[in-house]
């Protein structure tokens, strides 16, 4: 744990090294350009020994901040055509936990027991849960099968899971006691409501042998008058969805950006999208900022992790 934490902070802080004097260097220049005259090379040394200590002091921040348990977000979410029975149902998400030996068995352990005390009716993960394979993550993902929910716990795929073998994960989650869903749906609540949760694969699928996102067949004998949750890790296929009737999307991937500023370049890698709550076009999509973080790049300063609890609201009559 503490080679990988302390690899991830050296990593982030030669990165933020590098930004600093980047700018440092620019501004060296246009002091020269307007004074005419340049800076003594003692000062010049001052101002790098001090871009390089604040490069280590906010990338030890940021690796702390990255791998602390997330704190508890919650968003009401107003879904039209939602049974008055279903009015208040809470639905936790959970995304990109990244299991691995920076974030092992006694934080997952946490994330379980601060995911469970909000006793909800659903808890969904919307992939990226581990990052290594079945053998090196066994013990790490032993928590996870505590997670309890009235309605049960569902978790889709993300790119991670194909990365270290999906089908054997998927098998692995299934025996922790999630129904994992590949291209599929299901229903929750009974004759007085119904709630359709759909989930799909990720794209990177059809590269390791697995089955490409497919929406259409997700839905397929799914209720017509049921409100849709999608289950997408990546915030993507919007257009799909919006055809498709979905009413909500919780996805993930994205991290949040890890960085404020920083966010802005991941949102246009995808579809414009990075963190929080979007509407299009009678659909609201959700990007969760993630549970956790891939070990590769552990950072985040002003984008907290989360764990997000939804409570859904039926739309009042007459709006």
């Amino acid at each position: 744990y503490w080679v990988a934490y302390s690899a991830g902070w050296g990593f982030t802080g030669f990165a933020l090294l590098f930004a600093f004097v980047l700018v440092l260097n620019l501004g060296i220049l246009l002091t020269r350009l307007v004074r005419r005259r340049a800076s003594s090379r003692r000062a010049l040394a001052k101002w790098r020994y001090g871009v390089a200590a604040l490069a280590v002091l906010v990338s030890g921040f940021g690796v702390a901040q990255a791998t602390r348990v997330p704190d508890v977000r919650q968003v009401d979410i107003q879904i039209p055509g939602l049974a008055p029975t279903l009015d208040g149902f809470r639905m936790v998400q959970l995304s990109d936990l990244h299991i691995s030996v920076l974030f092992p068995e006694p934080w997952v352990e946490e994330v379980v027991t601060r995911t469970n005390a909000l006793s909800p009716d659903l808890v969904v993960i919307t992939g990226d849960l581990i990052d290594g394979t079945l053998q090196a993550r066994a013990t790490d993902v032993r928590p996870l099968a505590k997670l309890r929910a009235r309605d049960g716990v569902i978790a889709i795929p993300g790119n991670h899971e194909y990365y270290f073998g999906n089908e054997g994960w998927m098998a692995k989650f299934r025996e922790a006691g999630m129904h994992s869903l590949i291209n599929q749906h299901e229903v929750v609540g009974d004759t007085r409501g119904q709630l359709v949760i759909a989930g799909i694969t990720d794209k990177v699928a059809t590269r390791y042998g697995g089955s490409a996102p497919d929406l259409d067949l997700a839905l397929r004998g799914a209720p017509a008058d049921a409100p849709i949750v999608l289950l997408n890790h990546r915030p993507a296929g919007i257009d799909q969805a919006i055809a498709a009737g979905v009413d909500l999307q919780l996805s993930g991937h994205t991290h949040g950006g890890m960085i404020r500023g920083f966010d802005q370049v991941v949102a246009k890698a995808n579809e414009g999208f990075v963190s929080g709550l979007y509407r299009r076009a009678g659909l609201q999509l959700y990007v969760s900022n993630g549970s956790g973080l891939w070990n590769g790049f552990p950072i985040r300063l002003g984008v907290p992790s989360e764990i997000t609890e939804f409570t859904l609201r039926a739309v009042p009559t007459g709006r």
